[in-house]
């Protein structure tokens, strides 16, 4: 098995020509295909990042810190530990919805 890629054994039949844009003689429009400016992380980015927070390290480390945190609103320790992970369930959920009602809406 050769090590050439392109497998005619190191034989070039177009002479070695490399194409380097520019050098033809034509006149390129450099804005024509200009790439879009970054915005940076825009408020699409924060809200699915504040979200990743909450549902990763937030609502995890109440329920390890203080696991009788819904006690305050009536629930009991067993209902806080079916309680608090719903919340990341849904708030997921809703930001993988609105992200991809967002990414189709601009086609």
């Amino acid at each position: 098995m050769s090590s050439d890629a392109d497998g005619d054994g190191g034989e070039s039949t177009d002479g070695g020509y490399v194409h380097v844009p520019g050098e033809d003689g034509a006149v390129q429009d450099d804005t024509a295909e200009s790439e879009p400016e970054a915005d940076g992380f825009g408020r699409k980015g924060w809200a699915l990042t504040a979200a990743l927070f909450t549902c990763v390290l937030v609502i995890p480390g109440i329920i390890y810190v203080y696991p009788y945190a819904a006690g305050a609103l009536g629930f009991s320790f067993f209902a806080t530990y079916l309680a608090l992970p719903l919340v990341p369930a849904i708030l997921l959920g809703m930001v993988a919805v609105w992200s991809m009602t967002a990414a189709t809406r601009d086609r």
